[in-house]
């Protein structure tokens, strides 16, 4: 410094991240820089998919995702990951919308970034693939990306907190919170849209289910996108009934609608009625919902999407997936899922919530400890399961066992007199009762599964465990056609005893709705069998049904001279309380 006093010296690089050399020092005497300007790296921030055409009847949905867009509504990350449903059921146009919508609202002046992670394909894009292309999107160039997932999320955080203005980042497909986590980006006024067929609840997120659309939405859907490809064309507003078929058909999945109004875009001669007629197949519907638009394994296709949302199930919840649609229900029980699979109530929980998570199954209309699944998910999932004839037999013997033995223990304590030893599977007769309102559309269903499978033991007792419960609630419709299964059964197997308790009972039931000469004919064939196989009791019993049921009521006056004669002179010796016998 030659004896002058050293002054202090300090340097600042501010502005951003710097791409390139810096050089700091105090003095530079006479040096000579060679340096080359490269381009700048390109910044593609409008990157939204276009609109999807007939997109209606998500005015809620969108409401919800807006208020999450909204950058007044408050700071932090909000990360919709529960823009999340069943494949096909409109997620990623649900985002897109929300994304345009957004942008035209000026909320995201520093642009919207839009990847598609592909999480249920066979190679989905991992993380720091996903980096490096948002990182680029922002003008990183390429020189300057590090090496390293975690290093990528640094830079790409630092890229977006020192961002001037809002940027909306979707990440559309994800399958697991590990394919998008290193995605979100710092505190700042940056939104994250992620669309998932998994609830990814590990992300402390704001979850969003997307369910499907019900009848007027979907028609409207239908028509919508028809007329954008031909706006002249009626077929589905002329004609409400069919496209309320075609909507029922498609269950209200948007992607199956979108599918059927191609179909009819493409083909102006193929009327409405004609095409509800084809898919009303069901062996061919999940062929037929597909549009063969060119990109062959990617075309759309109701089965192809059902099939990645599949391949991503583990073993024990594929297996109970492929096993839901033996049980003919309109729901099923946990129980009854883990009798299908020959597991406990409580590993049966476990599976079906994990094809909950993956929006396979979901709760069952009359609340928790019931699950459903969406009809073209059924009809796959007895695709899969054709293939194996063997576990599915099995499975349904299983079924068939759980409702007969649940029908037994239920039938014993109605029946029970106070202080009687009654089976353990229930607690009393309240229980008994609550569980056979619950499971009553799946026992009728059941009879009918057990009667077309040939499975007659189990079509004749099981009415008959079910006439008195659907006596005292009054279900004679579900009574006859039950207990006219298991006369028909107990006819063809010879097993006279078991047919004469079921007309006995089927006659009870025919005069409790008033067709009396159909009800006075079953009473007296019981009676002919009884006495055909000497047994006399069951006889008598029969009988009494008849006189007690007319001789002292007066009904049986208001019945013609023949039919008074032949009642009278089959019951008047008659003893006894009528009793079905299971």
């Amino acid at each position: 410094m030659n004896g002058e006093s050293a002054e202090e010296v300090s340097s600042t690089v501010s502005g951003g991240i710097q791409y390139g050399p810096v050089l700091q020092g105090r003095d530079f005497i006479n040096p000579t820089f060679v340096t080359s300007q490269a381009a700048a790296a390109p910044r593609a921030l409008g990157q939204l998919p276009a609109l999807v055409t007939g997109f209606t009847g998500r005015e809620a949905e969108l409401a919800q995702v807006a208020g999450l867009l909204n950058p007044a509504v408050g700071g932090g990350t909000v990360v919709v990951s529960a823009v999340a449903g069943l494949a096909g059921v409109g997620k990623t146009a649900l985002a897109v919308h929300a994304g345009h919508a957004a942008r035209e609202a000026g909320w995201y002046p520093g642009g919207v970034l839009f990847i598609d992670l592909h999480g249920y394909d066979h190679t989905p894009v991992q993380p720091g693939q996903a980096l490096d292309a948002l990182l680029r999107a922002l003008g990183v160039p390429g020189e300057h990306i590090p090496e390293g997932a975690e290093a990528w999320a640094r830079l790409y955080r630092s890229v977006l907190a020192q961002a001037g203005d809002p940027v909306l980042i979707i990440a559309d497909n994800a399958s697991a919170e590990a394919q998008v986590r290193l995605l979100l980006p710092g505190p700042g006024p940056h939104r994250v849209i992620i669309t998932s067929r998994h609830t990814l609840a590990g992300l402390g997120a704001r979850l969003l289910d997307v369910t499907v659309l019900d009848q007027a939405a979907a028609v409207a859907l239908l028509d919508s996108a028809l007329r954008v490809a031909r706006p002249g064309d009626d077929r589905i507003s002329s004609d409400p009934g069919i496209a309320g078929r075609l909507a029922d058909t498609c269950g209200g999945l948007p992607l199956a609608l979108q599918i059927t109004a191609a179909l009819l875009a493409a083909d102006p001669a193929l009327a409405a009625r004609e095409l509800a007629d084809g898919l009303a197949d069901e062996v061919r519907r999940l062929e037929a919902l597909r549009y063969d638009d060119g990109g062959g394994i990617s075309a759309p296709s109701v089965a192809a999407a059902f099939e990645l949302s599949y391949r991503q199930l583990d073993e024990a919840a594929a297996r109970l997936f492929r096993l839901l649609p033996v049980d003919r229900g309109p729901d099923v029980s946990t129980a009854a899922a883990g009798a299908l699979a020959g597991w406990p109530p409580g590993q049966a929980r476990t599976v079906l919530g994990r094809l909950m998570r993956a929006h396979i199954v979901e709760v069952g209309s009359s609340g928790a400890g019931r699950w459903r699944m969406h009809d073209l998910l059924r009809l796959y999932a007895r695709q899969l399961y054709g293939t194996d004839a063997g576990e599915r037999e099995q499975a349904m013997d299983r079924l068939l066992g759980y409702y007969l033995n649940g029908a037994r223990a239920a039938h014993a304590h109605l029946r029970a007199l106070k202080g009687a030893q009654v089976p353990a599977e229930f607690t009393g007769r309240e229980d008994a009762l609550a569980w056979l309102d619950a499971e009553r559309p799946n026992l009728i269903a059941t009879v009918a599964m057990a009667a077309d499978t040939d499975r007659d033991q189990i079509a004749i007792r099981l009415p008959l465990y079910l006439s008195d419960y659907l006596h005292w609630r009054r279900r004679f419709d579900d009574c006859l056609t039950v207990l006219a299964t298991s006369r028909d059964c107990a006819r063809r197997q010879g097993h006279r005893a078991k047919e004469a308790a079921a007309l006995n009972s089927l006659g009870s039931a025919l005069a409790e709705v008033r067709r009396f000469e159909e009800a006075i004919s079953a009473h007296q064939e019981a009676a002919a069998i009884c006495r055909e196989t000497g047994d006399r009791h069951h006889q008598g019993m029969a009988l009494t049904t008849s006189v007690r049921r007319w001789g002292g009521c007066g009904g049986l006056r208001r019945r013609s001279a023949p039919s008074r004669k032949r009642w009278q002179s089959s019951g008047k010796h008659a003893t006894g309380t009528a009793k079905a016998r299971p």
